[in-house]
């Protein structure tokens, strides 16, 4: 993601979040710190990537390569966005999201594709601290709404969001087109 000009009209992140804190285990003090993700990123992004598709059941349909990675989230025109998190300057978790819009709001909103915190990590305030920078990006830039999904057997994630506040839409079915199917629609 290029921040010395802002794409889709929105304007750059705020600045990178740090906290610090006491681990429960640990005297030492332990530092995160999120950073919009940058080009030199994307092979740790598709690693933390293939970490998400093994967790979820699903790594034999991440195709996605490095290069794809660059091109997408980093190359001209991109209209997808990406959080860094690190632990003592380690890479621990990612977000990727990008601006959706409501038309019953009138405003945009913000739609996480994806967030990942390392097993180790967890428990750290990791993930908190990535929803709380993309919230604090939502709201910066007049949002409506924040919206993610969740796997329906993910009980560890579903109760995470609803202890910050999260609700679940339930009335709502997510449909897909993808692939041949998509292709075939497209052409018919």
């Amino acid at each position: 993601m290029r921040h010395d000009s802002p794409r889709d009209g929105c304007t750059n992140l705020r600045p990178p979040l740090a906290l610090a804190f006491h681990p429960l285990l640990d005297d030492r003090i332990l530092t995160l710190h999120i950073r919009p993700a940058q080009l030199s990123d994307a092979p740790q992004i598709l690693a933390f990537i293939t970490e998400l598709a093994e967790y979820e059941r699903a790594r034999h349909e991440v195709i996605a390569s490095v290069e794809d990675i660059e091109r997408t989230l980093f190359g001209a025109g991109s209209t997808a966005h990406g959080l860094m998190c690190f632990k003592d300057d380690q890479p621990i978790g990612f977000a990727v999201y990008f601006f959706s819009y409501s038309t019953w709001l009138g405003r945009n909103g913000l739609y996480l594709e994806d967030l990942y915190v390392s097993p180790d990590a967890r428990g750290s305030g990791a993930g908190k601290a990535l929803l709380k920078q993309l919230a604090r990006e939502a709201v910066a830039k007049g949002c409506g709404r924040m919206e993610w999904s969740v796997l329906d057997w993910n009980e560890p994630a579903i109760a995470f969001y609803k202890s910050i506040g999260a609700l679940p839409q339930d009335e709502w079915i997510r449909y897909r087109m993808e692939g041949d199917g998509l292709r075939q629609f497209a052409q018919s």
